[in-house]
């Protein structure tokens, strides 16, 4: 969907949307072509813009409109949400977020590369870079519906998601985010059984870590929406802190045998975090038992990595030439 709009330049404002959709409910007995919606808005400015070229073809596939032999007409499931401009946003972000959810170019900006958490807002982030040239409009129409927004700190070149929406997001898109995030290549048998693996101990320690601080604090699943930070789980040491300050890596075995493999992210995000960083080492065997606790190491850069009781194997090199005239 995005491939094919992202040559119009606007996608329409929420005043614009109010105005096309509350005339279209007003008149349902009169017949609307595409020719009487466009002289509708002709010479009009709303929003300090004048044109309005992708405003029905946005609509139109994301079927808040729909279109039989030229004749445009609104679809009965927002007609109860052109109340005010609030109410019709919101439900205007249902239909975009259901429609986008599949769209391969929508994933492109929404990927792993792009995307991080930020554990003081609690709130997904994604680079502005992301969007790039091409996707400018679509970046305005989000900024427009206010699904997205600056940054708090002016400083980091990032939006956020709005909170008023992440509900929304995570349930219309953030399972095919999760799903694409190891990349289609690699999405076979077993790497859904160890991704299976890896959310189920995930889940654990999100149940763990809520009791060890009596339900008192909202622990953050990172690993739901982003692959690459370095850890999971950001939680906190005491009930009576303010901001996270445990980084929590999970890591499920199997077995009487504790064991586990780091990535050099993960290392080197716990080389930095030091005695904030923990692994989490959850036995799948035992973590169904009540009163099962996982074994929990601080700072393992230190206490694994630099203790002798833990071997250490060489999973794999990478071997790069230094000289090229070699």
């Amino acid at each position: 969907m995005l491939k094919e709009l992202r040559h119009y330049s606007n996608f329409g404002t929420p005043n614009y949307f109010f105005e096309l959709l509350t005339t279209l409910k007003s008149k349902q007995d009169v017949s609307f072509l595409i020719s009487d919606i466009e002289q509708l808005f002709y010479n009009k400015i709303i929003d300090g813009r004048s044109v309005f070229d992708g405003c029905l073809e946005l609509a139109l596939n994301i079927d808040i409109l729909n279109t039989s032999n030229n004749i445009i007409t609104i679809n009965e499931g927002i007609l109860d949400s052109l109340n005010s401009v609030n109410q019709m946003m919101d439900k205007f972000n249902e239909f975009l977020f259901l429609a986008l959810k599949n769209d391969d170019e929508f994933h492109k900006i929404f990927c792993s590369e792009h995307l991080s958490y930020d554990i003081i807002y609690k709130s997904l982030q994604i680079n502005n870079a992301a969007f790039g040239l091409k996707h400018s409009n679509f970046k305005q129409l989000l900024i427009d519906f206010r699904a997205i927004t600056n940054h708090p700190t002016p400083e980091i070149n990032c939006f956020i998601i709005n909170s008023r929406y992440k509900k929304l997001f995570d349930k219309a898109v953030l399972p095919e985010i999760k799903k694409r995030k190891i990349g289609i290549e690699e999405f076979k048998k077993s790497m859904q059984l160890q991704q299976l693996y890896g959310e189920e101990a995930e889940r654990f320690v999100l149940d763990y870590e809520k009791n060890r601080l009596n339900n008192k604090k909202e622990i953050d699943w990172v690993a739901e929406y982003i692959v690459n930070e370095g850890y999971d789980v950001a939680s906190y040491d005491n009930e009576n802190d303010i901001i996270p300050n445990r980084f929590i890596e999970v890591k499920s075995y199997d077995g009487s045998t504790p064991y586990f493999f780091w990535s050099r992210n993960e290392y080197l995000t716990a080389k930095r975090k030091q005695d904030k960083y923990w692994i989490y080492l959850v036995n799948r065997r035992e973590m169904n038992n009540k009163n099962y606790k996982p074994i929990m190491k601080q700072n393992p850069y230190k206490s694994i990595l630099k203790d002798d009781i833990w071997e250490k194997q060489v999973d794999k090199y990478k071997i790069e030439l230094l000289n090229s005239n070699a």
